[in-house]
Parts: C-alpha cells; sequence; structure tokens
C-alpha cells in the first residue's frame, strides 16, 4: 500500500467499540469516585502472615468447610425472579428510635454489661468497665459512593463525636455494611484499640490509622488488651471492597471479660464449627447474631432466623440479639420479615431474645420485654 494510501486511511468507531469505551470511561469514574473508600492491599509482613495462615490459599482467604459463592446465569436468574416477589423491602417512613447524646452512657451499667444497638450491625458494648464498638457504620450508604447503593432506613442515633471515646473496636470483615471509612477515620482518635481479621489492617493502615492501635487476628488467634479476652474465631462468608474477592479474612469473635462474655457473628453461613466456639469460649451473657439478608440463591453465606437460634444455641447464648437488619435493603425479603420469624421461631424453641429499637439501651441482667415497634407487614416461614 502506498504511503498517500495510508494517510488517507481512517478509523472508523462501531457501536459495540464505542460501548466499550463507554463502560471503560464508566468504570474508571466509579473507580476514582471511589476514593480512599477502597481502602489497601497487604504487603510485606502481613502478606507474608497472610501466605503462611492454614486460612488462606492461592491469595486468598477459605471458608473452613465447602462453601458455594458462585454466581451462575442460572442463580442470577432466580435472584431476579425473587427480587420481583413483590415484599416490601424498605420501610415507608423511617422507623421509631431512640436519640442518643453524649451524656447517656454517663452512669456505668450496674450489671457490669450494658448493650446498645446503633442500627445493622453497629453495637456498643459496655462491659466489665471497657467501652466496645461492633462494626460502626455511620454512612448513609452502604456503599463506596454517596450516590449509589443501599441507603438506610433510618438515621444513626448518636454521631461519632458523642460517643463515649472506645477502649477498642472490632470489625467483622470487610464489607461496605461493616467496614465504613469515614467512620474509622473519624472512631481512629478516641479508640485504642482496633481488633481485625487478617488482612483488614491493610485497609484501616491506608487510612492513617496508626500500626500501634491494630490488633490483626487470625482466627482461633487471642488478644488481651484492658482485662479483655478479644478471639478471632470462625465464619462462613466472604470479603471484599472491589473486583477482587476474598484478599482479607472473616470472622466472628468473642470477647470475654472477668465478669461477662459476648459472642458476635459478623456475617456467616452456617456450620458445625461453631459448636467448637462455645465449647472453647461460651456460654456467654449475650448473642450478637445476624438474621437478615438472607436468601434461597445464597443460604452457604448468611444465616436466616432459624439458622441464627440454632446457632446462639452452638455457642450457648443465654440471650440472643439479632443484627443485621432494619437498617438496609440487602435482600429480597420483607423488611420486618427477620424479625416475625425470629420470634417465630424463639418461641418454638423456647430462646431467651431480646429486640430493642435503634438506640435503646439495655443491661442484658434484666433485658426488656418484647415490644413490636416495627408496623405489621406478611412474611413467609419458608427460606425464600
Amino acid at each position: 500500500m502506498s504511503q498517500s494510501k495510508k494517510k488517507g486511511k481512517r478509523r472508523v468507531w462501531t457501536v459495540p467499540s464505542i460501548v466499550l469505551v463507554v463502560l471503560f470511561l464508566g468504570a474508571a469514574g466509579l473507580f476514582l469516585a471511589a476514593g480512599n473508600q477502597l481502602g489497601g492491599s497487604a504487603k510485606g509482613e502481613r502478606l507474608e502472615r497472610m501466605r503462611a495462615s492454614p486460612n488462606f490459599k492461592n491469595g486468598r482467604a477459605q471458608n473452613p468447610v465447602p462453601t458455594d459463592n458462585s454466581w451462575g446465569l442460572v442463580k442470577i436468574w432466580e435472584t431476579i425472579k425473587d427480587y420481583r416477589g413483590g415484599r416490601q423491602t424498605v420501610p415507608d417512613q423511617p422507623p421509631p428510635i431512640m436519640r442518643l447524646s453524649k451524656g447517656s452512657f454517663s452512669a456505668r451499667p450496674a450489671s457490669g454489661l450494658r448493650v446498645t444497638w446503633l442500627g445493622h450491625s453497629s453495637v456498643l458494648v459496655e462491659i466489665d468497665g471497657q467501652v466496645i464498638l461492633f462494626d460502626p457504620v455511620f454512612a448513609d450508604r452502604a456503599s463506596p459512593f454517596s450516590f449509589l447503593g443501599p441507603r438506610r432506613f433510618h438515621p444513626a442515633p448518636i454521631s461519632i463525636e458523642d460517643l463515649p471515646p472506645l477502649n477498642a473496636v472490632v470489625i467483622s470483615h470487610d464489607h461496605y455494611d461493616h467496614l465504613d471509612y469515614e467512620a474509622v477515620v473519624e472512631l481512629a482518635p478516641k479508640t485504642q484499640r482496633f481488633f481485625v481479621p487478617l488482612g483488614v489492617g491493610a485497609h484501616l493502615e491506608a487510612w492513617d490509622v496508626p500500626a500501634l492501635k491494630i490488633a490483626e487476628l487470625d482466627w482461633w488467634e487471642e488478644k488481651e488488651s484492658g482485662g479483655i479476652k478479644f478471639a478471632a474465631c470462625p465464619a462462613r462468608h466472604f470479603s471484599g471492597r472491589s473486583v477482587s474477592a476474598d484478599k482479607t479474612l472473616w470472622a466472628s469473635w468473642t470477647v470475654a471479660g472477668p465478669g461477662h462474655r459476648v459472642f458476635f457473628s459478623g456475617d456467616t453461613g452456617a456450620m458445625g464449627l461453631f459448636e467448637k466456639v462455645g465449647e472453647l469460649y461460651g456460654p456467654f451473657d449475650l448473642t450478637l447474631i445476624k438474621i437478615g439478608a438472607y436468601g434461597r440463591t445464597w443460604p452457604d453465606i448468611h444465616i436466616d432466623p432459624r439458622e441464627g437460634i440454632i446457632l446462639n444455641r452452638m455457642v450457648r447464648g443465654r440471650l440472643m440479639m439479632p443484627v443485621h437488619w432494619g437498617t438496609f435493603n440487602l435482600s429480597y425479603h420483607g423488611w420486618t420479615e427477620p424479625a416475625e420469624r425470629l420470634i417465630d421461631e424463639a418461641d418454638r424453641t423456647d430462646t431467651s431474645i431480646v429486640i430493642p429499637r435503634v438506640g435503646q439501651m439495655f443491661e442484658p441482667a434484666s433485658p426488656p420485654a418484647l415490644d413490636r415497634w416495627w408496623p405489621v407487614a406478611p412474611w413467609r416461614r419458608s427460606r425464600s
């Protein structure tokens, strides 16, 4: 071909190529919008420790039992059908909450153990003179974006500024509805220690949390702080804040003081290994167990209320408090269904439960009577 013909050749943009460019630019824009929300990646000693862990294989965290977290076309289609089932997944109006102030925590709990639900899986526990906050999420959306993703049904009952000084913050895993970047940044100056599963410390360090404040534990590892023993225990779930999944570990947690013990499930599917948790660290004065965001197409990674009751029994819980419901729409079941199903299962199995309002403080030694503060709505006993 002559030089003149080469110069005259023009590039033709086809529809597929234009679509690909638009998709690429859109993905790049979203990535830039996420910014610091994505966190950091493990390097150096942290990475070597993860490689040596029996809970990582080929750079990815592994569940302790076989787990199906795949998403083929059939499962996607079945999930879409379930989402179109017509149940009310979002309340008509914000649920009633109890507002808290800086003075709400001025008096110590008479029994030595007091609990305050802040919504979703965020729980403030005052135990044997220590103040511990689990999975603090104060963001308006469970998402890396301020304009996209599941939005809160209600505001947080207290600001981070008004929280008391914290002896510890405990994180179960790095999903956005459990690890809130802006909350971590704001909490860091008033928190003595962050307890996180192996690998999650990279996110915190990327957000300028001092390394000396981070206690990073593998499953079955323990660490004492302020007279409280923290133990990271197995869970059956997954992790990730971007397209790369399972680069960090997930965990359930036990917190044991000289007078009281609390179990926190984090996010998990059902498994027999919780029996061992109960044998090693139980019985527990209180269990904080997830009951919401279940579905028939992902049974291995999210328990439902019936399985929550079983988990509570396995870890030897005396009183069970449900979490991971009533704040974000993360599934296709009705938003009140988890609580109604839990009450039904608790009555059937003679299980002691407490379902506080968001912002309600109580002591497990004298839990409040059941108060259906949510509206009456149709619900189903089956997983579907």
